[in-house]
C-alpha cells in the first residue's frame, strides 16, 4: 500500500509516518518500480503499535525500547514490566503536576471580577506577580512532549 493509504487507515498524517521512518521507529519500506514507497502489513501493525503507545503518552525512546523488546519474543518480560512501571511513575508525577497547575489556574481565575479594565485585570496582575512562583521546578513532563533531558 502507498503512504496515503497507510495514513488514511491509521489516521496518522503522512508527515508523521515519514518522521517515524526518519527516526527509526518505522522501518523504511521497499520502493516499487516507479519509486513510490510500498508498505506492507508489518508497517501497518508497527504504526498501530506506535499509535497505541503514543495514546498512552509514551515517549519515542520508550516506544523504541518496547519495539526492541518485542523483537525478542523468547526473552523474559521483566524489562517490559519495568518500562511500564517507570512510565506509570511518570504519569502519576504528571497528574500531581496537573493538579497543582489546576489550583494555580483556579486562584488566578478567582482574582478576576466583573467590571474591570484590562489594566485592572486580576488574572494578568497575578501572572505578572506570580510568574516566578508559576515556573516549574525540575519537572519531567510532557509539555511540550518530553520526559526531560536524555529521557525523550
Amino acid at each position: 500500500m502507498k503512504i496515503g493509504e497507510l495514513a488514511k487507515v491509521t489516521n496518522i498524517p503522512v508527515e508523521t509516518i515519514r518522521y517515524y521512518e526518519k527516526i527509526g521507529l518505522l522501518p523504511e519500506p521497499n520502493r516499487d518500480s516507479s519509486g513510490y514507497r510500498s508498505y506492507r502489513n508489518a508497517h501497518l501493525d508497527r504504526l498501530l503499535f506506535i499509535k497505541r503507545c503514543r495514546n498512552l503518552d509514551m515517549a519515542q525512546d520508550e516506544i523504541r525500547e518496547l519495539i526492541g523488546l518485542a523483537e525478542q519474543p523468547e526473552a523474559d518480560c521483566s524489562d517490559v514490566d519495568a518500562l511500564l512501571a517507570r512510565h506509570l511513575t511518570h504519569v502519576r508525577e504528571r497528574l500531581k503536576e496537573l493538579a497543582s497547575l489546576e489550583e494555580t489556574l483556579v486562584r488566578l481565575q478567582e482574582a478576576c471580577t466583573d467590571g474591570r479594565t484590562v489594566r485592572e485585570c486580576g488574572i494578568l496582575g497575578g501572572l505578572n506577580s506570580e510568574l516566578g512562583a508559576l515556573e516549574p521546578e525540575d519537572r519531567h513532563n510532557h509539555v511540550p512532549g518530553t520526559h526531560g533531558p536524555g529521557q525523550k
